[in-house]
């Protein structure tokens, strides 16, 4: 905690202009609308800033959380009183570069993404316009839905790296996109900044046309007035969670304010007053009698904070072997000026 304090005061003294949130209840800051409070929660303007703080907190030894719009993330009621996080809400940069790709820096919505490329009568990402993530978010969980992920329409993404702060731009292959995962959830010290889109070129009324299918479809079926982290278990090889809940007897079941949703069984909402422990007590119940009724073991889709209340323990660190660094690289002492990026 002390290491923390001296980093939260440098920052402070350093970057006055920062919107910095100290002891802020994260309640506010996902769609579970669940959550206590964190020491700090830093909302830097763009890429610059987000390495100044970076430097500071590697200073003291530590690294921050990033978060994109918090849609697939579960905090605890009690709080995280050692967590410095820091938001990419304000990295929505988002243009087309010369050769018709799509340059989305991590805090772009999925949906705003989705949109701009049917303006520019570029198809591949119709699936995404009804996603509530970030680009960020999307990447780390290779994102997707009916049929479409994010690991087909990616070029290369570029990423901070705090142990070496240097900036990284990897290629779609070196990324290791799998279902619902990729290279980012198994290293530590990354930071998602921006990616390029790779798309094929389209009817934008048709383009629009698939998008407005979609979302209905989304409406139709998913549980979109209750607050929720998404799907709550990732699918099964060969078959569905959410039929497997729902076989298992367990739509609508409840504990305290969770409940298996009544509309999608794969969803877990927040009834109004639910707690995380609510949740997590829910998730156990139902990966048990799943697996007791089919004999298989569902994986939790969302992140589930802290890392002691995860279903399963994550793999060890990836180092970043292989990849060389990219072209721009940040100048990081602060007292120089802002890096490039």
């Amino acid at each position: 905690m002390e290491k923390l304090e001296k980093a939260i005061a440098r920052i402070k003294e350093a970057m006055p202009n920062l919107q910095l949130l100290e002891n802020e209840s994260m309640a506010a800051h996902c769609s579970f609308k669940i959550g206590g409070p964190v020491r700090a929660l830093a909302i830097p303007s763009d890429v610059s800033s987000l390495s100044k703080i970076c430097y500071f907190l590697k200073e003291q030894q530590l690294a921050p959380y990033i978060l994109g719009n918090g849609t697939n993330i579960l905090f605890p009621d009690e709080g995280l009183k050692d967590l410095f996080i820091i938001s990419t809400a304000k990295l929505t940069k988002i243009f087309l570069l010369p050769d018709g790709a799509i340059y989305a820096e991590a805090g772009v919505s999925l949906a705003k993404l989705a949109g701009f490329a049917q303006q520019h009568e570029l198809s591949g990402l119709e699936f995404a316009s009804g996603i509530p993530g970030t680009v960020g978010g999307g990447l780390i969980m290779n994102a997707g839905a009916y049929g479409g992920e994010l690991k087909d329409t990616v070029e290369s993404v570029v990423l901070y790296y705090l142990p070496e702060q240097r900036l990284y731009e990897l290629t779609n292959e070196q990324c290791s996109f799998g279902y619902r995962s990729s290279l980012f959830q198994k290293m530590g010290g990354c930071v998602l900044l921006s990616a390029v889109f790779r798309l094929e070129k389209g009817d934008g009324e048709e383009i629009a046309a698939k998008m407005r299918q979609l979302n209905q479809q989304r409406r139709d079926k998913q549980p979109l007035d209750l607050p929720s982290a998404g799907s709550a278990f990732k699918r099964p090889e060969g078959n569905y969670a959410a039929a497997l809940i729902d076989r298992a007897g367990l739509k609508g079941y409840t504990v305290g304010g969770a409940q298996v949703s009544e509309k999608h069984a794969g969803f877990v909402v927040n009834t109004g007053n639910a707690s995380s422990h609510d949740v997590h007590q829910l998730m156990r119940y139902v990966r048990k009698k799943v697996y007791e009724n089919s004999g298989i073991a569902l994986e939790p889709e969302m992140i589930i904070l802290p890392p002691d209340y995860c279903l399963e323990d994550k793999g060890p660190a990836v180092p970043l072997h292989g990849i060389s660094p990219a072209g721009m690289e940040p100048d990081m002492q602060p007292e120089k000026g802002t890096g490039r990026g």
